[in-house]
């Protein structure tokens, strides 16, 4: 089993991308941390000057007017102060918004609710008078401190999209460059492959046209010409990868026995024993729109897949057709070894093979052919460990 390379490539950033924003996360929450300890020590301190005040005689208080008068124009945060029942001095509030116009105890109402809210978020702080809580302090989050908290938040949000449009954009390239690979590999191989045919076939030619060539003779030189028909139909197939397929109404069942027919000649000689049948719904016809070159190279796929998991030689192949009102079902089932479902969603990624042989290609050109030029879809319907896998075309009819 082969795993791409670009999976392990994106899990890592996946992971860095991870410790980033984790780490991002942590330093802005102690930034956080250090801001309100910052407003704790200053609402503290504003405490302790009003006790000082409170406690000192005339001319200390008075010395102490200036140094008031700074700490309170360094608050930057809501702050009101309270009478001991926690009822607001509506004189002594600050960074707050407070309608003035109101009726004193609308105003009292008003305070009691901020007050409410701000020792939810801090605790009060109590200021003593000779062991006797003369006033207490609330007070709120700075908007700083409120938009600081929600500075992870925002850049966790704008590193995920970004990630996001990043990792898209980075599939959508990705995705034209395979594209482009497998058109000009597609391309390559038809040119390649069309000058020996073209020989091939004029060399056939002339030993048909000699008559003087045993029955034996011309069964062999039949056999070789079937061949060589053959290559020209793959030829055929890979000169369609890049190119729009023409699409014509086909009875299904008609192209899969043509496939099942090419197989049963050859399964012999494979040292397999293996049933390959084609089951029905109903008596219906299975029409739909399928370039047959192409489809036919789908179920070969599917039938060279399910013969590969029989670990015996032995087995049995069903493909059977059904419908509804809007789709063509056609299931290829096999009783061979099954696959695991952890790499179900990695069996038609291009280079994924869970075979010691084999490029790990048929599955995704199947899928390339059936949803890109057949606008249907190819997906597991079913699979289990030792008892087969059944692989489900959906086509519109």
């Amino acid at each position: 089993m082969r795993r791409p390379i670009s999976a392990n490539i994106k899990l890592v950033l996946v992971i860095i991308g991870g410790i980033i924003v984790v780490s991002l996360l942590l330093y802005s929450q102690s930034l956080v941390r250090k801001l309100q300890d910052r407003e704790r020590e200053i609402a503290n301190l504003y405490a302790k000057a009003i006790e000082y005040i409170a406690n000192a005689d005339t001319d200390s208080a008075l010395d102490l007017t200036f140094l008031f008068t700074e700490i309170i124009q360094t608050i930057d945060f809501p702050i009101v102060l309270s009478y001991p029942d926690n009822t607001p001095k509506l004189d002594s509030h600050r960074n707050l918004e407070v309608n003035t116009s109101l009726p004193k105890d609308e105003q009292v109402t008003f305070l009691k609710g901020i007050i409410t809210k701000m020792d939810e978020i801090n605790n009060p702080i109590y200021i003593m008078y000779q062991d006797t809580v003369i006033e207490i302090i609330h007070y709120d989050e700075s908007d700083l401190l409120k938009k600081l908290k929600w500075l992870p938040f925002y850049e966790i949000l704008i590193s995920t999209i970004f990630i996001c449009i990043g990792y898209i954009g980075f599939s959508y390239i990705k995705r034209n460059e395979q594209s482009n690979i497998w058109v000009g590999m597609s391309k390559e191989t038809a040119h390649q492959l069309g000058t020996p045919l073209s020989s091939l076939m004029g060399w056939l030619e002339l030993l048909n046209s000699n008559e003087g060539i045993d029955k034996k003779s011309l069964s062999y030189i039949n056999e070789i010409e079937n061949d060589t028909k053959r290559l020209m139909k793959i030829t055929s197939r890979f000169s369609k990868i890049g190119s729009v397929p023409e699409l014509k109404s086909q009875q299904l069942d008609e192209v899969i026995n043509r496939v099942i027919e090419y197989f049963s000649k050859r399964i012999p000689h494979m040292n397999k024993k293996v049933s390959i049948k084609v089951e029905k719904e109903d008596n219906q016809t299975y029409v739909s729109y399928v370039n047959s070159e192409l489809f036919e190279w789908v179920i070969e796929n599917l039938i060279k897949n399910a013969l590969d998991s029989f670990e015996s030689g032995n087995g049995n192949i069903t493909i059977y057709l059904s419908c509804n009102k809007k789709y063509l079902f056609i299931d290829v089932k096999d009783d061979g070894k099954g696959i695991d479902m952890k790499y179900s969603k990695d069996i038609f990624r291009p280079g994924f093979s869970t075979k010691k042989r084999g490029w790990g290609l048929g599955l995704s050109l199947s899928k390339r052919i059936v949803e890109d030029y057949h606008r249907g879809k190819i997906f597991i319907k079913e699979t289990e460990l030792g008892k087969g896998t059944t692989f489900r075309i959906k086509l519109k009819q």
